[in-house]
């Protein structure tokens, strides 16, 4: 019975439940008061906001279950740019009226329970207007769920489909539900958004983790009346708000807020009735763009005819930068850009047709047209070029920035690709590679926009790379795959992987530079698909076989793929066991280098990396800087979500001076996105062998012939591949390879004869010929360099848009005319030039205006209303200039012309404003300031005028006063101060005047932040006036040399000038110290250390009695103060000057000891380097002084003797600085130069023109002897205030030359000395960095000495001392080798040409030297190798390994006499080399050279014999040989640095893997030092043979029975065993262990058959065999 009862009370409350979905009765009409309002701004009050508001009526009425009928009645729309809260909105009457139309317009729309589907509309109403309609109805979007109260799911709206959280609660009281939603608008399934310029920008996950720059929510409040048909919305509000700073939002940020609200006001009987016209499907409520793409949000133009406003713009454009640039150019390009968007292409090629001929105008046009960034832009290119409309170079500049700028759809990608697959285009190499990669990149583009990006758009590349394999065309692959890269399609990985190596079969006869490519390819399809490149990768990388090149630049591409910590753990374990230390050597450099790396989405692979460092560093943190090396520092900062990374790769192969590969990359962080802003990648593959002019050798057949012989005789020989002389580099922007270049040698022949042609010739003699007559131009380049959007709708159905918008304009405007005397022939050399009076006249001024605009708020086509913050920066740098050059004479001369009516050269304002503006009244828009001016009233500012006169002297040139003016202010004034500062400095010599005036005024009085900092208002500018004074008329330069510099020479500088000023100043001063009582005293306090503390009180008692003298004497007492400063200073310098040495030597000796006593004695001994030096005094009066006088003292004599030379030699030059005025008064610069042969001193001196003025620089140099050379600078008032001598001399420490630089001074000033102690520590800084050792030592106090002495032919011993340091370094590596010793007498030879002089220092400082002594070799890599060489046989020690085959090096051992020969096979010769009794001998063509007859040069090729030491050389560098030497104790092969892993033999690759040493001539890796020298063996043919060798190699079977895997099993020697000939007995043996292969015992091997593969097996086992070292044979064997 009570479950009856329970039962009938569930039916019975299930009955009366009431419905929450919204309900419009049919019939019904229901009327709610509806308004919206949009901000924009800040969120502080006080400060000026933009915005909208719309306020209306909304009808909503049912017609039928489904669907419905809404109607807004009497719309108004309101405009908003003022102070918030306290301006109000204003009525935007016209804006309304013109709207009126399409806003009363009823619309359709589908309703169910509570969700919003289609939407229908007239085709009269524009998206905008049906948006704003959409705001309402998301209103009435409401997904309530019956069985519960508190929810959460993804709801479409009109931002998309976003997360929204519902809350539902009940007034049973007021019988009201209330409903509240709301929305995290940054986790949305399908958040509608639209980014402009931002395609190659990649989003950075974990930079958002750690902060935002964009962050949104919403949330809706509802009170219902529920009723058992349905739910009445009685009120309804919502509030959006959304923040966005570029630099975290934490740190402050702009907003914009929407804010609705709906008030239910009645219902009415009557239903609402659409108009009578077709109703479109017109969407849902999702957001529809519509115009306000192509609207720039910084400008709002009313489009009435386009093409007439386009020709306005044209010519405003053309007419108004002529002579400078116009201000607002950038600007009114920006308009130019927009109204072409709006345009048909009917107008544009309307346009192009009426302007093509006038140059500037079409060059305006060709500018804008990229920048439309729709496939018209490459519409109007493609036809335009194939027409012939557009030139090469015009056609290249456009499609390039066309291809980067325009927005990626289906239609520019088919035009492109009709352009790239053109005939003509096709046959321009230039042009269709550009526009192949931009194909890939317009792909990459719009795959990024649409997810479901089709195969078909990359397949046609994919059949190109197919066919350009199977025609082996290797720069068509080339290109293909780097089309491939940019677009980085994940269904691109299949073709590429067919040329990869291990992947494709096709990849074997493909060449190393088309793998590389393949797997450069890879990284775009990485950013995509990183499990899937990572798979590639690895394998590749983990395939020891494949290049060490190939497999570096896997390793890069992996690290990019972001590797996880399992990958990163392989890899180390893999260099655990990496036998090729180039490849070792890159990826743990990049692995240490990540582990510093504090970027957000490296920070899981830094931490990976760390682990694997700490297991490596024991193995590998020691290899040299020779091997390859990744470099990385970056740094990001996540507070403000900025930072920037650099990464460089140096990819080498064997250690070469130059790598193979070098690339760059940079990388920016901002805004919780990164972009790869430029990556520059250059590859040196045999580029030294084309710098150091290595000519191609001869085909000489008998040269081929016997280097071939030689090497038949190799077993198993395999050649390397050869190298052909190339250079290539590629340029990536954004991640996108935009320009890539391959030089060879061809390319370099067609590049010289062009540059040598005839056309180059005459386009010269045009140039010139229009110089001589007159030309006049100007050149204007705009930009629009930078447009990055994005566009999202608020709640209110309007569109938020932020921007930023850069476009510059860049104007030059040339005239130049020349007058050539006597007057060019129509046939010159421009040698004629040199014998030619010329004079020239020039006028330029380069300009630039830019302008910058960042934007946040509402931008439609109809009406904008956002926050603006514009930075413009405008300069221009006018010149006239005039010239006269006299090459006859010698007589140069320029005059700068002051340019009238340019004063201001530089300006910069930046403000931030609000702005408010429709379209229908452009002429009411309204800009606020975004601080009010009254904000405050009485702010602080500060202000500093500095000014300053050239006058006296240099020194004093620059003076100035400043003032700061401050006041009291009240509590508002002392938080926000504006800025205001000026600055100003003349110079009266040249009559210039320039002042920097610099204002700010911010919002960081409310937070002191980044962004608040730049919001308001900041300018500066630079303005050049002329002084005050006489005008100066012009600026004159003249130079003249020769004979005729003494007449230029204005100003005369001697020594009784000086003297009789100086005897003046006697008088003065005495009579100073008459007038003026304790100025002796004063005097003495300044000269004697001992009596300071007295002179100061005595000072101190003459500054109070001078207050009760007389103003008279004062006076005179201050006009002479300088004067006696100037005497103390000359008698202060000679006494000093006198006791110098003294000082000096006794400073030293103290430093030294003290040195000793806190140092070791080996580092003692490097401290003091002890130098003797060669010079010895040439201008002593006798032979006594030679021996005994100091050079400094010689020095001296010859000063004393002559300070100026100016009446003892003419001047050599003479240059003249001059400013003409209107007073003629003399003022200005003279600097002249004297040489005196006599004692070989050169003496410059730079001296004021004006009469008064006694400030000089004084340089003398003197070349004492051929082993010392002195220089004093002296500066000051007559060259006696600041001193300095400089000394270089050469010398020795022990036997080693050496050279010592010193730098002593007297006095300098304050500044000097605070940058040189500056530069001090920086040096001591770099120094501990490179290595070098650093001690604190109390040297002499004003000297800095640095000592170089040589420790070898390629080191250096180093050691500077300065007042409080010494820096020492032992056996400093160079770059070059040093002309000492060998190879001071080795560089005779080149003696003729400094050029191949450098070259051969350089190339023997890098050399790879190999040696043998007896029977042991050490290698190349610097690996000793015990031979054990059997007697009489020839052995390769080094050869071209490559099957060019430039030379081979043979060792013959005599076993029995105990003596190597050499043989050296190059060019057309044959060199032996040879002991003949205990001498060194050599034959060429088996011709001996006596010892007497050397150096032996060859006729052609660059070859060269001569005797070295107790040996003999031969040197032969551009054939690869950088020495052979041969004596009797020891041999030596040296081979330049370019032949660095090319080489082969027992001296092996010279490729620093010394892991990988002892490789035979099949390249198998052998364990055994004596079965790998055997392998070099070149075999005997016969025992006749005459070289006395009876052996050959051949593979042994080893004699005892062996089980391999249970099975009994034969085994044969897979390394070749050294044995006798048939029919010859081994004399002497020795024991071998080698590798065998075993095959079942009961196998049939045919011995002639078999053995010729039985290399090439794998070693199951090794065991020692014996090897045959002597033989001798029988008379009857074969």
């Amino acid at each position: 019975m009570r479950v009856l009862v329970l039962a009938l009370a569930v039916a019975l409350v299930a009955g009366h439940q009431l419905k929450l979905d919204p309900e419009f009765a049919v019939g019904k009409t229901y009327t709610y008061k509806y308004e919206a309002i949009l901000m924009g701004g800040l969120p502080e009050e006080g400060l000026a906001r933009a915005g909208f508001k719309i306020r209306s009526k909304v009808l909503i009425s049912a017609l039928a279950a489904n669907t419905f009928v809404l109607k807004l009645l009497e719309p108004e729309l309101f405009e908003y740019s003022g102070i918030w809260p306290k301006d109000a909105f204003i009525p935007a009457t016209k804006l309304t009226s013109a709207l009126s139309d399409q806003l009363l317009t009823p619309l359709k729309f589908e309703y169910a329970n509570g969700v919003v589907g289609k939407v229908f509309a007239p085709a009269g109403v524009s998206a905008s207007v049906l948006n704003i309609v959409r705001g309402i109805l998301n209103i009435f979007q409401m997904n309530i769920k019956k069985t519960v109260n508190v929810y959460e799911l993804q709801e479409p709206g009109v931002q998309g489909v976003c997360k929204t959280h519902y809350l539902i609660t009940e007034d049973a009281k007021a019988e009201r539900v209330l409903l509240t939603k709301t929305k995290d608008l940054n986790h949305c399934q399908e958040r509608i958004m639209k980014d402009i310029g931002m395609a190659y920008t990649e989003r950075c996950a974990e930079c958002r983790a750690r902060g935002s720059a964009l962050k949104g929510t919403a949330a809706f409040n509802y009170v219902m009346k529920p009723s058992a048909t349905g739910a009445l919305i009685l009120q309804a509000s919502s509030t959006e708000l959304i923040q966005f700073s570029p630099i975290n939002i934490m740190n402050g940020a702009a907003q914009m807020e929407a804010k609705q609200f709906l008030t239910f006001l009645e219902i009415q009987k009557a239903p609402l009735e659409p108009i009578k016209a077709e109703y479109l499907h017109r969407g849902n409520l999702r957001y529809e763009f519509g115009s306000e793409l192509l609207q720039t949000p910084i400008q709002l133009l009313r489009i009435t005819n386009a093409e007439a406003q386009i020709v306005e713009i044209l010519n405003h454009l053309v007419n108004n930068n002529v002579a400078k640039v116009h201000e607002d150019a950038p600007l009114k390009f920006i308009e130019l850009i927009q109204l072409l968007r709006s345009a048909k292409y009917e107008t544009i090629e309307s346009l192009w047709s009426q302007f093509k001929s006038r140059t500037t105008h079409r060059e305006w046009i060709r500018n804008a047209v990229p920048a439309i960034g729709t496939h018209v832009a490459m519409r109007f290119i493609k036809e335009k070029f194939l027409v012939g409309e557009l030139t090469l170079a015009e056609v290249t500049r456009s499609l390039t920035i066309a291809i980067h700028m325009v927005t990626a759809d289906l239609e520019a990608i088919k035009l492109l690709r009709e352009f790239a697959e053109n005939q003509k285009v096709m046959e321009t190499p230039v042009l269709n590679e550009i526009a192949a990669l931009g194909y890939g990149s317009l792909v990459s583009k719009y795959c990024g926009e649409n997810p479901t990006c089709p195969v078909d758009l990359i397949r046609p590349v994919h059949e190109l790379v197919a066919q350009a394999v199977a025609k082996g065309d290797i720069n068509e692959i080339i290109v293909t795959l780097k089309v491939l890269g940019n677009a980085g399609h994940p269904s691109s990985l299949k073709p590429i992987l067919k040329v990869l190596p291990s992947f494709g079969s096709a990849a074997a006869t493909l060449p190393l530079r088309v793998h590389i490519e393949g797997v450069l390819a890879l990284r775009n399809i990485a950013k995509r698909e990183p499990k899937m490149v990572q798979e590639v990768a690895v394998q590749l990388f983990m395939d020891r076989a494949l290049h060490p090149e190939l497999r570096m630049v896997a390793a890069i591409v992996l690290f990019e793929t972001k590797l996880p910590m399992g990958l990163v753990a392989a890899l180390a374990d893999a260099l655990l066991r990496e036998p090729n230390l180039q490849v070792a050597s890159l990826v743990y450099s990049y692995m240490k280098a990540m582990t510093r790396s504090t970027t957000p989405d490296f920070a899981p692979v830094a931490a990976a990396c760390n682990v694997a460092v700490n297991i490596l560093s024991p193995k590998l943190n020691r290899l040299s800087y020779r091997y390859s090396r990744a470099l990385l520092v970056d740094g990001y900062y996540s507070p403000w979500m900025v930072g920037a990374a650099a990464s460089a790769f140096y990819v080498n192969d064997a250690a070469t001076v130059l790598p193979r590969t070098i690339m760059a990359k940079a990388r920016t962080y901002l805004a919780g996105a990164y972009a790869d802003v430029i990556e520059i990648g250059v590859r040196t593959e045999g580029i030294q062998e084309a710098l150091l002019k290595v000519q191609d050798l001869p085909t000489n057949t008998d040269r081929i012939t016997k280097m071939r012989k030689v090497l038949k005789a190799l077993s198993e020989w395999r050649a390397q591949p050869s190298s052909q002389p190339l250079a290539s580099a590629h340029v990536k922007l954004f991640g996108q390879e935009i320009a890539f270049v391959s030089v060879n040698k061809g390319l370099v022949d067609q590049l010289m004869a062009l540059v040598t042609g005839p056309e180059v010739q005459t386009y010269g003699r045009k140039a010139l010929d229009a110089v001589l007559a007159g030309t006049k131009f100007n050149f204007a380049e705009p930009m629009l360099v930078a447009e990055v959007r994005r566009i999202l709708p608020t709640a209110v159905g309007l569109p938020m848009e932020l921007s930023f918008y850069t476009s510059s304009v860049l104007n030059t405007a040339i005239e130049l005319q020349a007058i050539v005397s006597p007057p060019i022939a129509q046939k010159f050399h421009p040698s004629q030039l040199l014998k030619s009076d010329i004079s020239m006249r020039a006028a330029f001024s380069p300009s630039v205006s830019l302008y910058t605009y960042a934007v946040m708020g509402v931008n439609t086509a109809l009406a904008q209303a956002a926050v603006v913050s514009r930075a413009r920066i405008y300069t221009i740098l006018p010149a006239w200039i005039e010239a006269r050059l006299d090459m006859i004479k010698g007589n140069f001369k320029f005059e700068l012309l002051p340019v009238q009516g340019v004063n201001k050269i530089a300006s910069a304002l930046v403000e931030t404003f609000a702005v408010a503006r429709n379209v229908e009244d452009l002429a009411g828009a309204k800009i606020t300031p975004m601080i009010p001016a009254d904000l405050t009233p009485q702010s602080s500012k500060k202000s500093s005028s500095r000014s300053s006169r050239m006058g006296s002297s240099l020194t004093d040139d620059m003076s100035g006063s400043s003032e700061l003016v401050s006041d009291q202010q009240s509590k508002m004034s002392k938080l926000i101060k504006d800025f205001e500062k000026r600055l100003c400095g003349e110079i009266e010599t040249f009559g210039i005047k320039a002042c920097t005036m610099i204002e700010s005024r911010n919002a960081a009085f409310i937070r002191d932040v980044p962004l608040y900092a730049v919001i308001g208002k900041h300018s500066a500018f630079i303005e050049v006036t002329p002084a005050a004074g006489p005008v100066i008329e012009k600026i004159e330069i003249e130079i003249q040399v020769g004979e005729k510099a003494a007449e230029k020479i204005i100003k005369v500088i001697d020594l009784s000038q000086d003297e009789g000023i100086l005897e003046d100043k006697n008088v003065l001063m005495k009579l100073k110290k008459i007038l003026v009582p304790g100025l002796k005293n004063r005097t003495s306090s300044r000269s004697s250390r001992s009596h300071a503390v007295s002179s100061r009180s005595s000072s101190s008692d003459v500054s109070t009695s001078s207050k009760g003298s007389s103003h008279k004497i004062s006076k005179m007492a201050d006009i002479l103060d300088p004067i006696v400063k100037a005497s103390k200073l000359q008698k202060s310098s000679s006494r000093s000057s006198r006791s110098s040495s003294s000082l000096l030597s006794s400073k030293s000796s103290s430093s030294r000891s003290t040195s000793s006593l806190s140092s070791s004695q080996s580092k003692q001994e490097l401290y003091e380097m002890n130098f003797t030096k060669h010079h010895i005094h040439q201008h002593a009066l006798s032979a006594s002084r030679r021996n005994s006088q100091s050079s400094a003292r010689s020095f001296n004599a010859i000063y004393d003797k002559a300070k100026y030379l100016t009446n003892a030699v003419n001047p050599t030059v003479t240059i003249l600085i001059r400013a003409v005025s209107a007073d003629h008064k003399v003022q200005g610069y003279q600097i002249a130069a004297y040489f005196d042969k006599e004692t070989s001193r050169l003496q410059l001196l730079f001296a004021n023109l004006a009469k008064n003025n006694n400030w000089r620089i004084c340089a003398d140099g003197v070349r004492l002897s051929d082993h010392k050379l002195m220089a004093k600078i002296a500066w000051g008032i007559y060259c006696k205030q600041y001193v300095t001598e400089i000394s270089a001399e050469t010398g020795i420490v022990g036997q080693e030359p050496a050279v010592r630089l010193k730098l002593t001074w007297e006095k300098l000033p304050r500044n000097m000395k605070y940058y040189g102690e500056e530069l001090s520590e920086y040096i001591s800084r770099f120094a501990l960095q490179a290595g070098m050792s650093l001690a604190k030592a109390k040297n002499v106090h004003n000297q800095i000495k640095l000592t170089v002495a040589a420790a070898s032919e390629q080191s250096l011993n180093v050691v500077l001392k300065t007042p409080s340091r010494t820096i020492f370094k032992k056996a400093m590596s160079l770059p070059i080798s040093l002309p000492i010793g060998d190879t001071a007498s080795e560089l005779r030879a080149y003696q003729d040409s400094w050029v191949d002089t450098i070259a051969y220092m350089v190339s023997k400082a890098h050399a790879a030297e190999c040696s043998v002594i007896k029977d042991t070799v050490i290698t190349f890599n610097n690996r000793k190798v015990k031979a054990e060489m059997p007697h009489s046989c020839l052995q390769v020690l080094a050869q071209d390994g490559t099957s060019n085959a430039k030379f081979i090096v043979l060792l013959k051992r005599d076993q029995q006499h105990e003596q190597n020969m050499l043989t050296v096979k190059i060019a057309d010769i044959d060199v032996d080399m040879y002991q003949k009794g205990h001498v060194a001998m050599v034959k060429v063509n088996n011709v001996e050279i006596p010892v007497s007859d050397l150096p032996y040069r060859h006729p052609t090729a660059d070859i060269q014999i001569r005797q070295s030491g107790q040996g003999i050389a031969l040197h032969a560098l551009r054939h690869g040989l950088q020495e052979v030497y041969f004596d009797k104790d020891i041999q030596k092969v040296k081979v330049v640095d370019w032949m660095r892993g090319q080489t082969s033999g027992l001296c092996g690759k010279a490729d620093g893997e010394v892991r990988q040493e002892l490789r035979m001539p099949n390249t198998r890796l052998t364990k055994n030092a004596v079965s790998y020298g055997h392998s070099w063996v070149l075999p005997a043919e016969s025992c006749r043979d005459a070289t006395e060798c009876y052996m050959k190699l051949d593979s042994v079977k080893l004699e005892k029975q062996i089980i391999l895997h249970g099975q009994e099993s034969k085994c044969f020697s897979v390394e070749p065993v050294l044995r006798c000939l048939p029919g010859c007995l081994a004399l002497r043996t020795t024991t071998v262990s080698v590798g065998f292969h075993c095959l079942p015992a009961d196998t049939s091997l045919n011995r002639s058959e078999g053995m010729s593969s039985i290399f090439e097996k794998s070693v199951d086992l090794r065991e020692k065999t014996e090897a045959h070292l002597a033989c001798r044979c029988t008379a009857q064997c074969a």
